[in-house]
């Protein structure tokens, strides 16, 4: 588990870019940063949520608090690998992220109420408090491919590529392969900047001269959005008609 980090508390910025943009962001980008070491990369998520939805349907309303708890895998599902329980919240523009890491079964002891030893108890009390607050289900998984760089002089300046955003809402594991259903058709890739106050000038420059502007976007949100909340609702009007 050795250099793992667990905490987070960062300021991230969302663009939506294509393929070219992303090209020319990232051509523009390698005299400041470099590609991490394990270069394109797998990621596969599992959010949680309540049987209603809840969570989801609070944040895409943008208030000004709200939280997420998801399992993340990195690599490919079959690899023997770590994996992570995330506990994300976002205040007033800042996000915060607690995480734990161990292999699947001391993940899924976690889950049913248990401690793992050597992680930090602070974060594993917070999930446990939202797990029994909200009783929440794995609901959807998302997976995607990542490209990341970090910053030569800053180190925490981070800048992630995803591509390829995908989902399904059966076989709910980290272990059941990486395949789904793009989120959005034309496929966009999400640019992701993690600061830790402002963006450096530099980048702020080169972001203007290429029109490039951040937006409001949230994998799961996008997807709940579009592919669950028209069949959710339409479902929950029924059953209260």
């Amino acid at each position: 588990m050795e250099q793992i980090q667990h905490t987070f508390e960062r300021i991230e910025k969302k663009y939506v870019l294509t393929e070219a943009s992303a090209a020319r962001v990232i051509d523009r980008l390698l005299p400041y940063m470099e590609e991490d070491r394990y270069g394109r990369h797998t990621i596969r998520n599992v959010y949680y949520d309540t049987p209603d939805y809840a969570l989801i349907r609070h944040s895409v309303q943008k208030p000004v608090y709200k939280e997420k708890f998801r399992l993340r895998g990195y690599s490919s599902a079959g690899d023997a690998q770590v994996t992570f329980a995330e506990l994300k919240k976002k205040y007033k523009g800042v996000v915060y992220k607690r995480r734990v890491a161990g292999s699947a079964e001391e993940i899924d002891l976690l889950l049913r109420g248990g401690w793992l030893e050597g992680e930090d108890a602070q974060t594993q009390r917070e999930i446990h408090w939202f797990l029994n607050s909200y009783r929440p289900m794995p609901r959807v998984f998302i997976g995607y491919e990542r490209d990341a760089f970090f910053g030569r002089e800053d180190p925490l300046l981070r800048v992630t590529f995803d591509r390829h955003i995908r989902w399904r809402e059966d076989r709910l594991t980290l272990a059941e392969g990486d395949d789904g259903t793009l989120v959005l058709p034309d496929d966009p890739i999400v640019m992701e900047v993690k600061i830790a106050a402002a963006a450096p000038l530099w980048m702020a420059r080169m972001f203007s001269e290429l029109g490039v502007y951040p937006t409001n976007f949230s994998k799961y949100g996008v997807c709940y959005l579009r592919h669950i909340a028209p069949f959710f609702l339409t479902k929950e009007r029924t059953l209260t008609c």
